[in-house]
């Protein structure tokens, strides 16, 4: 793409994304779902009026967007937060993932579909969207200790998820009658080596920034730290969100002479995230929704129930106040990246199921991406307090 044409489309692609958060603003709709439904009506699934080279530009601003993400929901395991609602926050993030892994697998298993299928799509089932649960929780702008468990729940649900999908893919190997010992290793190396490089950058991150302006980290200093985990993370094939997680909860802990590297993220997260939201729009394809049929809806029905169960059941199991226990898992609906991540792995190793895995993840990823932050907002708003 010619160097104007960039210019110009990411210049335009700003400006809407500003009337999207003008409306956001001043309405009660969130302003992921206006930028994503923006994107939708710029991208291929309505006027395809962006050109095709901009798809390349949405890795970039995706991996790039998620590796902020995930700096800043690491910054939420400070010592302070662990001590009041870290047990909370590891009962109920683990509750949901195990329920939603054995209500949507077990569900579509007993309306028909093949076990190895149906493991690997609850297994995906268990992903959430991290960028659009974190993008409610600013733009709702309240604290309260729902909106503090909920950012540790998504925070490291979806570090639970990738183990139960690398689970998932091992069993469903076996399943089919094959035996693969690359997929363990590629689970190993997934999470751990996120875990090992977060902790390479994040320790002499903590000690170093904020020294040249005493108590001070630079936008540059963030900026280096994010780019540098996402960057390294993608070399070694590597979780990038878990890197980033795993960097901002040590530095948060660590770095006792600042806390400004998490402001500094904030300060210039938001432009990012509005490229990231309208292009991941326009990436989605409303068309692949016609194709779900029955096991599609079901997938969805069972997903809805199984986020709403596993929260209450882990609410109750972390004695979180009886207002908050239906909503855990209704603010965590959304569902994106890290689910077709997921979907593309599992065709990559099971071709012969590819075709549903990825038909259906994109097409339910629509409807979770456009009502699921809807779905957060109100969570949020029945329990500020």
């Amino acid at each position: 793409m010619s160097l104007d044409l960039t210019f110009i489309t990411i210049g335009l692609l700003f400006l809407l994304g500003l009337v999207a958060d003008e409306v956001g603003r001043r309405t009660l709709l969130p302003r992921v779902t206006l930028l994503l439904a923006c994107g939708v009506l710029v991208g291929r699934s309505g006027f395809d009026l962006l050109p095709i080279e901009m798809e390349i530009w949405y890795e970039f601003f995706s991996i790039l967007a998620l590796t902020m993400v995930a700096f800043l929901l690491g910054g939420i395991f400070e010592p302070a937060t662990l001590r009041r609602h870290g047990r909370e926050i590891m009962v109920i993030s683990i509750a949901i993932v195990v329920t939603t892994l054995v209500v949507v697998s077990g569900g579509l298993w007993l309306i028909g579909v093949a076990p190895a299928l149906a493991l690997l799509l609850g297994a995906i089932a268990t992903a959430t969207a991290p960028a659009a649960v974190q993008d409610v929780l600013r733009q709702h702008g309240r604290g309260g200790s729902f909106a503090v468990k909920i950012k540790g729940i998504v925070a490291i649900d979806d570090a639970w998820g990738i183990i139960a999908f690398s689970i998932a893919l091992v069993l469903a190997a076996m399943l089919t009658g094959r035996t693969e010992d690359d997929l363990w290793l590629h689970a190993v190396r997934d999470l751990g080596g996120g875990i090992a490089l977060g902790a390479a950058i994040g320790v002499p991150a903590a000690f170093l920034t904020g020294r040249l302006r005493k108590g001070e980290p630079m936008q540059t200093e963030a900026l280096g730290i994010v780019f540098l985990t996402a960057g390294t993370a993608l070399w070694l094939e590597v979780s990038f969100l878990v890197a980033g997680i795993t960097a901002g909860a040590i530095i948060v802990n660590l770095a006792r002479h600042h806390d400004h590297a998490f402001h500094e993220i904030e300060h210039i997260q938001w432009p990012f995230m509005i490229l990231f939201f309208i292009l991941a729009g326009a990436s989605l394809e409303i068309g692949r929704l016609m194709e779900l049929g029955m096991i599609g809806l079901a997938f969805i029905g069972l997903r809805i129930a199984s986020r709403i169960l596993g929260g209450w059941v882990g609410a109750g199991l972390g004695h979180s106040p009886g207002r908050e226990r239906p909503w855990f898992g209704v603010a965590l609906m959304p569902q994106a990246g890290v689910a077709i991540g997921m979907a593309l792995v599992a065709a990559n190793h099971f071709p012969e199921m590819a075709g549903t895995i990825l038909a259906l993840t994109i097409g339910t990823t629509v409807v979770f991406e456009l009502l699921g932050p809807p779905a957060t907002l109100m969570a949020l708003r029945r329990n500020q307090h």
